[in-house]
């Protein structure tokens, strides 16, 4: 094959001739066979690439997939995880046990499930084994590792809080429960469930976290304890521990009790942000500290009382929780009279009518319980009759404090103004989407099969440091979710700070559109999750010359890219 340049009138034209050689005569002599000018330049290289003996075989003979991993989600989370210093924050050496509790944080995002489904899912749900070199994970390995986590649970707690929090930063204090399988552990009890599963046996933990809603230690306790009895842990814990000797706590009305700021706070020489309950405020209203009329203009008011001294009261009405409250007891109210007619009805009946005091009282008392209307109503109970009336003074002395609420707390005015000291206690309620996602939406701590009490609180730990991982990303994928990506807009939507929570205007607008201000479809953190896990890592081997082996990358869709750009990792590791 030949290949020739002339110059004609200032261009340069470049001929591509097939031609042969041969002998006639005894005499050498060149024939033209064909001319390849007129090909595409990567057709001429393939023949000039033939004539000098290569040889092709076609693409799909020649490369052969090994392996294929579902990806992208992988490298998501294990990024952030990365950018937040996570291996380090367990341990500062890499190790067998260190790998396996990152893989079972991540796994806890990724694709929640049991400890033997996780290690049998690590061998080819998704690339993270491959991508942490872990190769072979029995289940055994994982309860060995959980064990490790266990003992390393309160310096990695006090390496978060070095990190989150400072003297006199604002903490967040809540206890939720979760139901339990299996009757063996010491930690499960029966207790108030509020998962609504009386008939099993629950155990609590108690969460500790920052003002923006990172969570920074959680403790599990057994299923029986009060919420009041766990409050003087985690006051041991913030003091001893984590060395804050100014915090301010922040716990809800069930928490923050008479006792508890009597024994535990005052001691220790705390602030503390809490409220009151509801029979407490009808005493402040009795005694005339809350004056109806000063809320004929506004919703906001600082009172002091006798029964609370150096403390104070920040009295708030919201008109629309006092409707809602008074919709809804109305409704409950007349759902009551309905089964309690019913149990009338009963007792009157010609055939086999119900009687006795016990049975008619057994059927009234599940009545009143399930409405929780007990109060409300003066019931007589005979052999075979029943008959019950509304109690109106107790109905009306109940509506006259809808949309009340009193917050109490010792924190001085110049600290924080009543203002703020209001907007300090509703912020509890990240506390509250805190427990959610760890027990139902995303992270799914429940149910809990373990038996030994180190694994448990392992388990809630690893639950915990998922949801740390998780808040992370969730913030900065907050652009492509249903999340607001500025709740601060939100708030000062709000005319006040009694007023109930408003979302931002993009954030509203994407819940109106569901689509994005870029005009992409809006997601939910578990349907990005999974777009995300459709980019995936190939193994591929070569099946000629050498049978090498390479990683190969499945090529990201627009979304993907803009995930992983706004995460800011790379998806190729």
């Amino acid at each position: 094959m030949a290949t020739t340049h002339r110059r004609y009138k200032g261009k340069i034209y470049t001929t591509h001739l097939l031609r042969r050689n041969f002998r006639q005569d005894g005499k050498v002599k060149h024939e033209t066979v064909g001319n390849l000018s007129h090909l595409p330049d990567h057709v001429i290289d393939l023949v000039r690439r033939a004539l000098r003996g290569d040889s092709f075989v076609p693409a799909q003979e020649a490369l052969e997939i090994q392996r294929s991993w579902p990806h992208g989600h992988v490298a998501a989370v294990l990024g952030m995880l990365r950018q937040l210093g996570g291996e380090r924050l367990l341990a500062s050496r890499r190790s067998r046990s260190r790998d396996l509790v990152v893989a079972m944080v991540l796994a806890r995002i990724l694709d929640p499930r049991s400890k033997l489904a996780t290690a049998r899912g690590l061998d080819g749900a998704s690339s993270l084994s491959e991508v942490l070199g872990l190769g072979d994970v029995e289940v055994d390995e994982l309860y060995t590792a959980m064990d490790w986590l266990a003992q390393r649970q309160p310096a990695i707690e006090r390496r978060l809080a070095a990190r989150h929090l400072e003297s006199g930063a604002l903490v967040f204090y809540d206890l939720t429960s979760t139901y339990f399988e299996g009757r063996h552990c010491p930690l499960a009890r029966r207790g108030y469930s509020r998962d609504r599963k009386r008939d099993r046996l629950q155990i609590e933990f108690g969460l500790l976290v920052d003002r923006q809603g990172r969570p920074i230690a959680v403790e599990v306790f057994a299923g029986n304890a009060g919420d009041p009895s766990t409050l003087a842990s985690q006051i041991h814990k913030l003091r001893q521990r984590f060395g804050l000797e100014r915090v301010i706590v922040v716990g809800d009305r069930g928490m923050i009790t008479d006792a508890r700021i009597r024994e535990d706070l005052r001691p220790h020489d705390l602030q503390w942000i809490t409220s009151l309950r509801a029979p407490a405020i009808r005493k402040l209203l009795e005694g005339g500290a809350i004056q109806l009329s000063l809320f004929d203009d506004q919703d906001l008011a600082e009172i002091t009382a006798p029964a609370y001294p150096n403390e104070r009261l920040i009295v708030c009405r919201n008109p629309l929780l006092a409707e809602e409250r008074r919709r809804k007891r109305k409704e409950l109210l007349a759902a009551t009279e309905r089964e309690l007619d019913k149990i009338v009805a009963a007792t009157q009946r010609p055939r086999r009518p119900l009687q006795g005091q016990d049975a008619i009282g057994v059927r009234v008392g599940r009545v009143l319980g399930r409405f929780k209307m007990a109060k409300h109503f003066r019931v007589e109970i005979e052999e075979a009759s029943f008959r019950y009336e509304r109690v109106p003074e107790l109905i009306a002395a109940e509506a006259a404090l809808d949309g009340f609420y009193v917050i109490r707390t010792n924190v001085p005015a110049e600290a924080l103004s009543g203002e703020q000291a209001v907007q300090a206690y509703k912020d509890l309620s990240r506390t509250e989407r805190a427990f959610r996602c760890l027990k139902t939406v995303d992270l799914k701590v429940r149910p809990i099969y373990h038996h030994l009490e180190q694994r448990v609180r392992a388990h809630v730990f690893l639950c915990m440091l998922a949801y740390y991982v998780e808040w992370h990303l969730r913030q900065a994928l907050a652009p492509l979710l249903f999340d607001d990506e500025d709740p601060e807009a939100g708030r000062i939507r709000r005319r006040s700070v009694v007023a109930p929570a408003q979302r931002s205007a993009p954030a509203e607008a994407k819940a109106r559109t569901q689509r994005t201000q870029a005009g992409q479809t809006v997601h939910s953190f578990a349907t990005l999750l999974a777009h995300l896990a459709t980019l995936c890592r190939h193994r591929v081997r070569a099946k000629i010359e050498s049978e090498a082996t390479f990683i190969q990358y499945t090529q990201p869709t627009p979304l993907q890219k803009q995930a992983l750009d706004l995460l800011g990792v790379p998806f190729r590791v």
